[in-house]
């Protein structure tokens, strides 16, 4: 099949980092989506300046090629998202095939919106209260492929995948301030069939957050810190949620918030299921292991809950910075069912002290574990 390079340039991009380049880049797109060729748009390693975008398919060929060499740059100023949806920067929807590539880099000149007092606040912010964009948002792309590139200075998430199936993720860079309010590494919601592998996330919020309706997740080789851990969740603030099959394995962490959680709200509903955390190493982290079905307690008197059975956390070892390693809170009206805790070994970062494990209506199994736990219910 032949192949048709589409080098924005010659579609009036100016790559001086100033000017804005987003009518050049819609031109270019619409030629790579009409092309019944495989189209490569290629980007020249120059800095573009681009304002909010959306890239929408469906297109005639079955594949799509980005390389990005350069350098892709949101506004510095809020008003240039005047008159436009505040949710995403760059939005790539109903897109089957688009395979983005090389060793460019997406600055969301983040900073400017991290003022905000709701970004700082967690629950307003996951409650959808908070109007920052994300970096780059895919909505029902199939078949998505990002290799190598690097994403920094969010305004609120960094990626998010939502509605999507069959994505492949490697070797990508993310790289926010720890300090930085709300600005997820790549946010999964309502996607199946999704790998993430061999990057590096730095970041002020979650490295990863698996959301409901998303199914066979697996991630693997990440490096995560500062941020705050790998996470299923939080589920159960909009109702009902599911999440199930996910792999998390072969991921180091240093001095993050938290290390692996589950994490869901009061008075939610739903399941998640068939979750396994293994060969996991922890560097001076707080909150290592986290089962928590009172995220936020905004509804302290709702007894519903999200079902929490068939979680597994095998071969950790490391340091914690927090005397309470292993925290399992779970519902009073349902508890979590076959909880299986094999080959842990946690100490902690300074010496002195002795670390312990905590349990809510947590049944399951744990053996060969440090700290002993006693406290499991059969």
């Amino acid at each position: 099949m032949s192949e048709n390079v589409l080098n924005v340039m010659n579609y009036g991009a100016i790559g001086d980092g100033k000017r804005d380049d987003s009518q050049a880049f819609l031109r270019v797109w619409e030629a790579a989506c009409q092309t019944t060729q495989v189209p490569k748009v290629f980007i020249p390693n120059r800095t573009f300046l681009l304002k909010p975008l959306t890239f929408s398919g469906p297109c005639k060929s079955s594949l799509i090629y980005f390389q990005i060499m350069g350098k892709i740059v949101a506004p510095n100023s809020k008003n240039a998202w005047s008159g436009r949806p505040t949710n995403t920067w760059l939005f790539f929807y109903g897109i089957n095939g688009l395979s983005l590539s090389g060793s460019g880099q997406f600055d969301g000149q983040g900073s400017i919106w991290w003022s905000n007092p709701c970004m700082h606040n967690s629950a307003q912010n996951a409650a959808g209260k908070c109007k920052a964009p994300a970096v780059v948002t895919f909505k029902r792309c199939n078949n998505l492929k990002i290799n190598g590139l690097t994403y920094i200075n969010p305004m609120n998430n960094h990626m998010q995948l939502t509605t999507c199936k069959n994505v492949n993720i490697s070797h990508i860079r993310i790289n926010a301030p720890k300090n930085s309010p709300n600005t997820d590494g790549i946010d999964i919601a309502n996607s199946h069939s999704v790998k993430i592998r061999n990057s590096v996330i730095t970041t002020g919020d979650d490295c990863i957050a698996i959301s409901g309706g998303s199914s066979d997740i697996d991630i693997s080789g990440i490096f995560c810190g500062p941020g705050h851990g790998i996470s299923v969740g939080a589920l159960g603030h909009g109702g009902y949620d599911v999440v199930e099959n996910v792999k998390v394995y072969n991921c180091t962490f240093k001095e993050t918030l938290t290390g692996v959680r589950i994490k869901s709200w009061q008075g939610g509903e739903g399941y998640v299921r068939n979750v396994s955390f293994s060969r996991i190493k922890f560097i001076a982290v707080y909150n290592p292991i986290i089962i928590d079905q009172y995220y936020w307690l905004l509804f302290y008197w709702k007894t519903s809950a999200v079902k929490v059975s068939d979680v597994s956390f095998t071969s950790i070892v490391g340091t914690s910075n927090m005397d309470q390693v292993i925290n399992l809170s779970c519902s009073k009206s349902f508890g979590c069912t076959n909880i299986v805790l094999d080959r842990i070994d946690i100490s902690l970062a300074t010496k002195g002290r002795k670390p312990f494990a905590t349990f809510i209506n947590a049944h399951g199994k744990a053996t060969n574990t440090k700290p002993a736990i006693k406290c499991l219910l059969p």
